[in-house]
C-alpha cells in the first residue's frame, strides 16, 4: 500500500513538473515570463552540433548511395543488420557483367576473336567487381561506421543532455517567476495590514474584516517567498550543473572533427586504391586486346580509309581455316599480294555483312561469293568488287579468296 501512495505521489510530482513547464514554455513564447538565455559560448557550441549531425546525416546517405546505387539492396542490407544477420551473397554489377561476357565468349567459341575478347573483358570486369567489393567493405569499416556511431551515438547523448538542459532551464525560470509573484503578493499584505478603519460602524467593520481575509490569503503568498528563493537557488544549482555536462559534451565535437577528418582520409585512400586498380586492370586489357593484328584494331587507332569488321582478326582466320583447313594464314596473306600484283581476277567469298559508306564502294552480304580484283594505284587494303552490274571498293578483311 506505501508503495502505492509513492507511485501516486511521484506520479502527481511529475505531472506538476510536466505542467509547470508546459505553462512557462508557452508564457515564454507569447512574450509573457522572462527567459534564461544561454551564454554564447555554449549557444555556438550547440550551432556546431547540430550543424555536424546534419551534414553527417548527409554525406554518410550520400556515400551510401555512391557505393551500393540500387535502394532496394540498401534496404535488404538494413534490415539484415538490424536483425545481426549476414546478407546473403550476390554478385554485384561488374561481376554479373562479367560473367555474361565469359559465358558469351565461350558460347561464342574461345577460339575465335570476338569470343576470345569478351572472356578477356569478361574476367577484367569480375576483377574490377572483386575491387569494388573490397572498396565497399573497407569504407563501411573506415568511413561509414565511424559516421553512423556519431549519429546513432554520440549526438543521441548529446541530445538527452540538451533537452535536460531545456527542462532546466524552464524549472529555473518557473521558480523565478514564482518567486516574482510571491514577492509582490508579500508587498500587498504589507500595505494592506497597515490601513485601519476611519470611522466606527458595522459597514466599516465589515470591509476591515473582508479586508483582514484578504490580507491573511495574501500572507500565504508572502510565505511563500522564503520557499520560493530556496527553490530557485535549487534549480540555479541544476541548471548550472546541466550546463556545465552539456558544454563538455558539445566541445568533443572538436574531437569528433579530428576523427571524422582520419576516417576521411581513409575512405580516400580506399578510393584512391580502386580506382588505381580499375586503372591498372583496364590497362591491361588494352594490351591484351591490342595483341591482335593492326587490321582487326578500334576505329580510334586506324585511318579512316581502313574498314573496320565487327570481328577481329582471329576470327577471320579460324573461318578461313574452317573452310580451307590445308591454307595456312601464311597462303590466305599472299593471295591477296598475287592478286593485287596480276591483272586477273578472282571469285571470294564474303565473311560478313558490310555496308557501303559511300558510292564508290560496294556493300557486301555475308556468304555471297563476288569477283575482285586490282587496279593500280589502290590501297593495300581494298579490292574492287563486281556482283552483276554493280561494282566499287570492298575490305580484304571482309573476304576469303576461293581457289
Amino acid at each position: 500500500m506505501s508503495i502505492m501512495d509513492f507511485n501516486v505521489k511521484k506520479l502527481a510530482a511529475d505531472a506538476g513538473t510536466f505542467l509547470s513547464r508546459a505553462v512557462q514554455f508557452t508564457e515564454e513564447k507569447f512574450g509573457q515570463a522572462e527567459k534564461t538565455e544561454l551564454d554564447a559560448h555554449l549557444e555556438n557550441l550547440l550551432s556546431k552540433a547540430e550543424c555536424t549531425k546534419l551534414w553527417t546525416e548527409k554525406i554518410l546517405k550520400q556515400t551510401e548511395v555512391l557505393l551500393q546505387p540500387n535502394p532496394n539492396a540498401r534496404i535488404e542490407e538494413f534490415v539484415y543488420e538490424k536483425l545481426d544477420r549476414k546478407a546473403p551473397s550476390r554478385m554485384n554489377n561488374p561481376e554479373l557483367l562479367g560473367q555474361y561476357m565469359i559465358d558469351a565468349g565461350n558460347e561464342f567459341g574461345p577460339g575465335t576473336a570476338y569470343g576470345n575478347a569478351l572472356i578477356k573483358c569478361g574476367e577484367t570486369q569480375k576483377r574490377i567487381g572483386t575491387a569494388d567489393r573490397e572498396l565497399i567493405q573497407t569504407s563501411a569499416i573506415n568511413f561509414l561506421t565511424p559516421l553512423r556511431n556519431f549519429i546513432e551515438g554520440d549526438y543521441k547523448t548529446i541530445a538527452k543532455e540538451r533537452k535536460l538542459l531545456q527542462n532546466k532551464r524552464l524549472d529555473l525560470d518557473a521558480a523565478k517567476t514564482r518567486l516574482k509573484k510571491a514577492k509582490v503578493a508579500e508587498a500587498r499584505a504589507v500595505q494592506l495590514n497597515t490601513s485601519q478603519p476611519e470611522e466606527n460602524n458595522i459597514m466599516v467593520n465589515v470591509s476591515y474584516m473582508l479586508n483582514l481575509l484578504h490580507v491573511k490569503w495574501l500572507k500565504i503568498w508572502a510565505e511563500e517567498v522564503t520557499k520560493s528563493e530556496q527553490e530557485v537557488r535549487i534549480t540555479q544549482s541544476e541548471f548550472d550543473r546541466q550546463a556545465e555536462i552539456t558544454r563538455l559534451l558539445l566541445e568533443g565535437i572538436s574531437s569528433t572533427h579530428a576523427h571524422h577528418l582520419r576516417c576521411l582520409n581513409d575512405f580516400v585512400e580506399a578510393q584512391m586504391t580502386y580506382y588505381a586498380q580499375c586503372y591498372q586492370y583496364m590497362l591491361d586489357l588494352q594490351k591484351q586486346l591490342g595483341s591482335f593484328p593492326s587490321t582487326f584494331l578500334s576505329n580510334n587507332n586506324q585511318s579512316s580509309s581502313t574498314p573496320v569488321p565487327s570481328v577481329s582478326a582471329p576470327s577471320v582466320l579460324a573461318s578461313a581455316s574452317a573452310s580451307l583447313p590445308s591454307v595456312s594464314n601464311s597462303v590466305v596473306t599472299s593471295g591477296f599480294s598475287e592478286l593485287k600484283s596480276s591483272s586477273g581476277n578472282r571469285k571470294a567469298r564474303v565473311l560478313y555483312d558490310y555496308d557501303a559508306a559511300n558510292s564508290s564502294e560496294l556493300s557486301l552480304l555475308a556468304d555471297e561469293v563476288i569477283t575482285v580484283y586490282s587496279i593500280p594505284g589502290m590501297d593495300s587494303d581494298w579490292l574492287m568488287g563486281e556482283r552483276g552490274n554493280q561494282k566499287g571498293k570492298v575490305p580484304i578483311t571482309y573476304l576469303e579468296l576461293l581457289n
